[in-house]
């Protein structure tokens, strides 16, 4: 018998090891080779609307009027004319603004001080002539900031107001500040030709006085001074405040105005609490003539405010089980991650809502019920849920990677 020769049985086995070589080799690369990470695209929609239809709230049958609840996004709804009106000592709102930026008031604080002239009577005078509202000064009379303000926004002294635009540096410059801001604010249907509002040619819109009441509101010094119901003055003695809803229903203001061009005016702000949470309502109603006019007024804005917080309903803006983002692994399997709970929202019927959705960092695999977002309804997070994957989406298969090597 003839022996193979034993270099040849080496050279045999060493060929017969190189397939299995390689099919490992092959195998450790496809599972060791990184995967694309799981695709995860937001499908929920950027806005959602509360159920149901618009609030019926008590528009005034004349005029215009404008609503809006500070801090709940699109609570905002006007009814009327668009067209600028005059709008008489709702002008003072702006005189008061602007002086108290210029001038802060910190809470005790009486600000700068004032001394009545000669002239600044005799001003007074004719103003009480033309049939002006006014307080009574006397020369050498010191009257402080926050005094100068009270009589501005409480009895409406129309002196007061040329008195704080002549200390801002002069009348013409003062009303050129009034436009400029209310350009800054956004009020592009404003015109202020006088500290006052006696002029009829001072005009503005429910919706633009809207944007300077959430600006005024904003200083505490001013909402402080606008819910007060009397103050005294160191010559006029007690005066009250026209606005007469003060110290009722959650009124805190904010400012009367009437005259014959304007008709009856109120710029106002009510406080509620709905639903466990405090609101303020702020509003402006123009041109009513329904009698007395600051009284057709104060009517009017009392039944818009009170029908705002009646309309008010905490509702479900977001069902439980809602989806939110759709994910696709690299071999081409699906799942979606839903939201695991109701988010629910104070608002009325059809308002519009900005959903935020917060997504995770995505892996290359999704267990089942694994949390990859925050939903909420603002940005602050203060409502908020998490959606979850529905089903899991495990890293692709050997055949996959396989075919995926090169």
């Amino acid at each position: 018998m003839r022996v193979q020769p034993r270099r040849g049985r080496v050279r045999a086995c060493a060929f017969g090891l190189v397939p299995v070589a390689l099919i490992v080799a092959v195998a450790w690369r496809a599972t060791s080779e990184p995967v694309p990470v799981v695709q995860v695209h937001r499908t929920l929609a950027a806005y959602v609307r509360l159920p149901g239809g618009p609030p019926a709230l008590a528009w005034p049958g004349e005029g215009q009027a404008a609503v809006d609840v500070q801090d709940i996004t699109g609570a905002t709804a006007s009814a009327g004319a668009s067209t600028p009106a005059p709008i008489a000592s709702v002008a003072k709102v702006m005189t008061a603004y602007l002086t108290l930026l210029a001038h802060p008031l910190d809470p005790g604080q009486q600000g700068f001080a004032l001394t009545i002239t000669p002239a600044d009577v005799a001003e007074e005078r004719e103003r009480v002539a033309l049939d002006q509202s006014v307080v009574p000064v006397r020369a050498g009379e010191h009257i402080t900031e926050r005094q100068a303000l009270e009589a501005l926004l409480l009895p409406s002294a129309n002196n007061i107001a040329a008195l704080l635009a002549r200390h801002a540096g002069g009348g013409t410059a003062f009303v050129a500040r009034m436009n400029a801001t209310a350009r800054r604010l956004g009020m592009s249907s404003t015109r202020y030709t006088d500290p006052s509002g006696f002029t009829a040619t001072t005009v503005s819109t429910a919706t633009d006085q809207l944007k300077l009441a959430h600006a005024a509101m904003s200083l505490p010094a001013f909402a402080e001074i606008v819910a007060e119901r009397s103050v005294a003055l160191p010559v006029a003695g007690r005066v009250g405040n026209y606005n007469t809803l003060i110290g009722s229903g959650g009124y805190v203001g904010i400012k009367t105005g009437s005259d014959d061009a304007a008709g009856g005016c109120l710029m106002f702000a009510k406080r509620a609490v709905v639903a466990g949470r405090a609101v303020t309502v702020l509003g402006v109603v123009l041109g009513q003539r329904g009698g007395a006019l600051v009284a057709a007024a104060l009517l009017s804005a009392q039944r818009l405010g009170d029908s705002v917080v009646a309309a008010l309903r905490v509702q479900t803006a977001l069902p439980a089980g809602t989806r939110v983002l759709a994910l696709s692994a690299a071999d081409g399997r699906r799942t979606v991650a839903a939201s695991t709970g109701a988010l629910r929202a104070l608002g009325w019927g059809g308002m519009k809502l900005a959903v935020e959705v917060s997504i995770a960092k995505s892996g290359r695999h999704v267990s089942a019920g694994e949390r990859l977002a925050t939903v909420s309804l603002d940005s602050t997070g203060a409502v908020a849920t998490s959606a979850v994957a529905v089903h899991a989406l495990a890293g692709p298969s050997l055949g996959w990677r396989l075919s995926h090597l090169l």
